[in-house]
């Protein structure tokens, strides 16, 4: 998807991004570490239909294992660097979430998931997309599937800064960030 960048003043709140977000809700936004506020528009058919896919397929597999909560792209996560990203699904192992994280509605979760899965859209740039998971990796991400559908490939990121490129025969997995979780990347594509 296209974004746009504003330049957010630094006094603007978590409280004021969040109401942002709530008057337009048309539009997803994050904010980088370095205070750029970016408006994404929705998606099409075939990149929202792979983001619910993923979200689904790890939710099913996450819950069946009680591993922990699984979030959809709307879920915005204070990285420690400032920034307030949404993957497009998101993992958090069991215990990691805060006392009282599921009756703060109105509140970004101020932590890094365990797992991200971004899914390349159509107006995409490669390198943002990069970016973004070199961002997740330094901020305490574990692991990071970057599911590229325009080059039919995969690149995953790890804790160990590791990157591997999978081509589109291959089968993702959690790896011992999401135990068990296998997913064919055929199905992102």
């Amino acid at each position: 998807m296209n974004s746009e960048k504003v330049a957010l003043p630094s006094w603007y709140s978590d409280e004021e991004l969040m109401q942002m977000s709530s008057q337009n809700p048309e539009l997803r936004f994050e904010r980088n570490a370095d205070g750029i506020l970016e408006t994404m528009p929705p998606t099409g058919g075939i990149s929202g239909n792979r983001e619910i896919k993923a979200g689904a397929y790890l939710l099913n597999w996450v819950e069946s294992q009680d591993l922990g909560e699984v979030f959809s792209s709307s879920t915005g996560f204070r990285l420690a660097n400032t920034a307030v990203r949404s993957p497009d699904a998101a993992f958090v192992a069991k215990g990691r979430l805060p006392e009282g994280w599921d009756e703060r509605e109105d509140q970004f979760l101020d932590l890094a998931p365990d797992f991200v899965i971004e899914i390349r859209s159509k107006n995409d740039t490669l390198e943002k997309l990069k970016a973004k998971m070199t961002e997740y990796i330094a901020n305490g991400v574990r692991l990071g599937w970057l599911i590229d559908r325009k080059n039919q490939q995969a690149l995953v990121y790890r804790s160990d800064g590791s990157i591997t490129q999978y081509p589109a025969t291959a089968i993702l997995s959690g790896e011992d960030v999401v135990p068990g979780f296998t997913l064919p990347l055929k199905t992102l594509l």
